[in-house]
């Protein structure tokens, strides 16, 4: 009985909510029931980025290593989630502000445009809201729960994030300066990293058994984010003594 009525809500939530997007240059409108399987990973902003006259929002965008293209983001807690999912080895497509997602909510018509739009490696599909939790009002939940409602018909994940750990994000920051493919661009230097951290060693003497840290650095932070080589980015803030390790061990 209970998998009959989350069948019939699933089938109920199809033909309740709409998608506007871009297909061919062109703002489409249809069904969430026809429209679920288009590659949205691929689609343009459904609208343009906005920005804060009173300085609260900065848009812009970020060259994502994943994508090969940029990807736009309204505040610098969405740009924080752009790198993170940027350095997930597990996605493979990110774009922003994909869809508006229209329903009804019984009383009057609403819309939502989440910011991301993410594709995984296995092909699921994750959609994501980025919010700090003491910046969700009534309305803005309420339309959370309708996009997760929306996800839930077509299996899609929804999540909701916040503000990430502030010692991760900021090693990531710093990371990201690497994504670069030029920044590993010297596959001699690769070779000898991964061979020196075999075993964990400290960052900065590890660098310096490579040759020109000048050269090397570069080289191993890029190894660092692609996730060739890790590190503890949790605990603590990078730094010359921070324990490196080939994730392989070989």
């Amino acid at each position: 009985m209970a998998g009959e009525l989350a069948d019939t809500c699933a089938q109920s939530a199809l033909d309740a909510f709409e998608l506007r997007f871009y297909e061919g240059g062109v703002q489409v409108r249809r069904s969430l029931r026809v429209s679920w399987n288009a590659c949205f990973e691929r689609v343009d902003p459904v609208r343009a980025f906005r920005w804060s006259k009173d300085g609260g929002s900065y848009a812009g965008w970020h060259w994502s290593a994943t994508t090969a293209g940029h990807v736009g983001y309204e505040s610098w807690l969405e740009r924080d989630r752009l790198i993170l999912l940027d350095a997930d080895p597990d996605v493979k497509g990110i774009a922003s502000q994909p869809f508006w997602l229209h329903w009804h909510d019984g009383s009057r018509k609403r819309r939502h445009a989440p910011d991301y739009f993410v594709r995984l490696a296995d092909g699921r599909c994750r959609v994501v809201d980025v919010r700090a939790s003491d910046q969700i009002d009534e309305t803005t939940a309420d339309a959370f729960e309708a996009t997760e409602r929306a996800c839930r018909a077509v299996g899609w994940e929804f999540v909701r994030v916040g503000t990430p750990d502030p010692v991760l994000m900021a090693n990531m920051r710093w990371l990201s300066r690497y994504r670069r493919s030029r920044c590993g661009r010297r596959p001699e230097v690769a070779e000898r990293l991964v061979s020196i951290f075999r075993e964990p060693t400290p960052l900065l003497a590890g660098a310096a058994r490579a040759g020109d840290r000048l050269l090397v650095l570069p080289v191993l932070f890029h190894l660092l984010w692609i996730g060739t080589l890790v590190a503890d980015v949790t605990s603590h803030l990078l730094a010359a003594d921070s324990l490196v390790q080939n994730v392989r061990g070989e």
